[in-house]
């Protein structure tokens, strides 16, 4: 009875613990960039929905935006298509790009819908080509049709947010010759987020967040400011496919975006301690 009473009190301190953050992101924009290990992983990708149900359900108005690399990858292997990357960006041809427009918003995305409104939250999925929400061009012509972002139309984001839905949105761009591009989550998340001048931008990541020492998970970087990121990249601290997430997070910033965390998806409830706890779990830039 002892033992129960404890975590009875602790389960009422972690609420009372929850009550500011609740208090300061009530009514707020809060962008969530899903993608890595979460995405696979079954119970994780649970976890993550709870997450994001849980926090539409206090009065946070949440947005999901989503990757799909692997399952793309696994359609076109399927096909017998053989993926290529540059620079860490999938090279797209026209046939490419109807995969991914097939996977991202025709799977993925109603799936994920699903799951949320399985969780008791309201979900309605877009891509970036309904109500040519995103308008894109041709990134770099080695890469054919990967996009990069020309302008975003936020109306149909907040139409949604207001009547209480949670936007799942698949990161596919038009043009005006009626081309789809595919466009990297990351960017696309820090540009929805610096558009919507959104309060915080979390992104979901298969690491701890930023480490002084990259195989020692116990020198994690609580807190970085967007000037200091030069410099840790000089000094090899933020290295290799970190180096276009941490450049993706300043951009919000500087789009207006008040905070920026990155966060280990691969932890269960990652969002919630983030976003509702005093210690956090990863790295936030200001």
């Amino acid at each position: 009875m002892v033992d129960e009473k404890l975590t009875n009190a602790q389960r009422a301190k972690v609420l009372i613990e929850a009550l500011p953050y609740i208090q300061r992101y009530n009514n707020k924009i809060v962008v969530v960039k899903y993608g890595g290990n979460a995405m696979i992983n079954e119970e994780l990708k649970r976890a993550v929905m709870g997450d994001i149900v849980l926090l539409s359900l206090i009065g946070i108005k949440v947005v999901l935006v989503h990757g799909g690399g692997p399952e793309i990858s696994d359609i076109l292997n399927k096909m017998g298509k053989e993926t290529e990357f540059i620079d860490g960006l999938r090279v797209t041809d026209a046939e490419t790009a109807e995969v991914v427009q097939m996977v991202l918003a025709g799977k993925i995305s109603k799936n994920l819908v699903n799951l949320i409104g399985n969780m008791g939250g309201r979900a309605i999925g877009l891509s970036g080509m309904d109500a040519h929400m995103i308008e894109a061009k041709k990134l770099r012509s080695d890469l054919g049709y990967v996009g990069d972002i020309v302008n975003i139309d936020p109306q149909p984001i907040l139409d949604l947010l207001d009547k209480g839905y949670i936007p799942v949105i698949s990161t596919i761009g038009y043009d005006k010759d009626g081309n789809t591009y595919n466009i990297n989550a990351d960017t696309a998340a820090s540009r929805i987020a610096g558009t919507l001048k959104a309060e915080s931008l979390i992104s979901m990541t298969d690491i701890s967040g930023l480490l002084h020492d990259k195989d020692d998970p116990t020198t994690l970087i609580p807190v970085v400011n967007v000037s200091e990121a030069p410099q840790l990249i000089r000094e090899g601290i933020i290295s290799d496919g970190m180096i276009p997430k941490v450049e993706c997070c300043i951009e919000a910033i500087r789009r207006g975006v008040k905070k920026v965390f990155i966060i280990d998806g691969r932890v269960p409830h990652s969002i919630l301690i983030e976003a509702l706890t005093d210690e956090g779990i990863g790295t936030m830039f200001i």
